[in-house]
């Protein structure tokens, strides 16, 4: 496995040196030379599992995410970035599951099950994107931390559609408390495991003990919440956020914070290059032809749900229209939704299809938003027309 790595990660810096001369985005060069790999049959030594994604390849990507996340601007925003986490989600997800319920004729459960998994923008595509871009200030703060939160939550719910859709009865109040013990306790959990990282990292001012103590914190709080049946995302992000914002007060030197920022730059760039590397390789594994008409419904009806999601629950808090095009068109898809896919029990109706159409939904989301987004960008006038 440590020969099929070290192939893997000169792929991706390669990959990285082509694609910025060519001014390609770096993830649509990864999903393309995943692609190629698999077709070469050259020995890659790691599938694209679940298992992979949630327990080793998502936690650092969350964790660096929310770590460079500043609290004051944060703040700013925090209603409209909410907003789009929670209700968003949800109408986003109830859009996809009538659509493909009543226009590519799933049952229901199967329906729900995908709108749930595939409703929120996924953190490892949207912020991959934005570093190509080299997109700063509000519209990044607004896409960024909307993926991070809506992540969480269209993790816990659809947990909560899962269970329904495998016949166990939830009443109302069951299914929200599910929700609220997932979501709250995850929190606690990532806000618990900060505290403790902090307390110890303030009793050192070795910068290489600090890194270590960051990496149990992004590992350990996923993991942990995991086993206590509440949300890694929501737990990951929170200890992030933490350690990001009030490790800056003293707690980290100032060496050991721009240590640990360095080493979690480079943790990220390795997951992010494995992941959509993986998710190159498993698309040319799987037999899409006969799902290619209905994964257009769902590329449909994803966009449709997104731009519901997005212009009427922006207009009360007076986001500018060019902000708002972006949080559109910037929600991409990616490894959340098919972590989530992958997980699905071979009991739910219309496994096979769902795995499929998520993965082409998803490849459309990386390959046509993903290298559209740029002169999209330019053309609202929000990026340097020289980038």
């Amino acid at each position: 496995m440590s020969g099929s790595l070290g192939i893997l990660l000169l792929v991706a810096a390669l990959v990285a040196m082509l694609a910025r001369r060519l001014r390609l985005p770096y993830t649509v060069g990864l999903v393309i030379a995943g692609v190629a790999l698999a077709l070469s049959r050259a020995p890659l030594g790691l599938t694209l599992t679940r298992e992979l994604i949630f327990n080793t390849l998502l936690p650092p990507l969350l964790f660096e995410a929310a770590f460079f996340i500043e609290w004051d601007a944060l703040k700013r925003d925090w209603k409209p970035v909410l907003t789009l986490a929670t209700l968003g989600v949800l109408v986003s997800g109830a859009v996809v599951a009538a659509g493909m319920h009543f226009l590519a004729r799933w049952p229901l459960a199967p329906a729900v099950v995908f709108g749930a998994l595939i409703a929120a923008t996924d953190p490892v595509s949207v912020i991959a994107t934005f570093k190509d871009a080299g997109v700063r200030g509000r519209v990044r703060l607004l896409v960024e931390s909307e993926s991070l939160l809506n992540d969480g939550v269209a993790a816990v719910v659809f947990g909560v559609a899962l269970l329904c859709a495998t016949g166990t009865s939830l009443s109302a109040g069951g299914a929200m408390l599910l929700l609220a013990r997932e979501a709250g306790g995850g929190a606690l959990v990532g806000g618990l495991v900060g505290a403790g990282v902090l307390f110890l990292a303030g009793k050192t001012d070795d910068h290489l003990v600090e890194i270590t103590f960051t990496t149990i914190a992004a590992f350990g709080s996923f993991l942990l919440a995991q086993q206590l049946h509440c949300s890694g995302v929501l737990s990951t992000l929170v200890c992030g956020l933490i350690l990001g914002n009030v490790g800056s007060l003293g707690s980290l030197t100032d060496r050991g914070r721009e240590s640990v920022g360095s080493f979690w730059e480079w943790a990220a760039f390795v997951a992010n290059s494995l992941v959509f590397l993986l998710i190159g390789a498993r698309l040319a594994s799987i037999s899409l032809r006969p799902f290619l008409g209905v994964a257009a419904i769902a590329i449909v009806v994803t966009l449709i749900s997104r731009a519901i999601a997005v212009y009427p629950l922006c207009a009360p808090f007076k986001i500018p229209l060019p902000e708002r095009h972006v949080l559109f068109w910037g929600g991409l898809r990616g490894a959340l939704g098919l972590a989530l896919a992958l997980g699905l029990p071979e009991s739910l109706p219309r496994h096979t299809e769902v795995l499929a159409v998520t993965f082409l939904v998803v490849v459309f989301s990386i390959v046509i938003q993903g290298i559209t987004f740029v002169p999209f960008l330019k053309k609202l006038g929000l990026l340097d027309a020289n980038k």
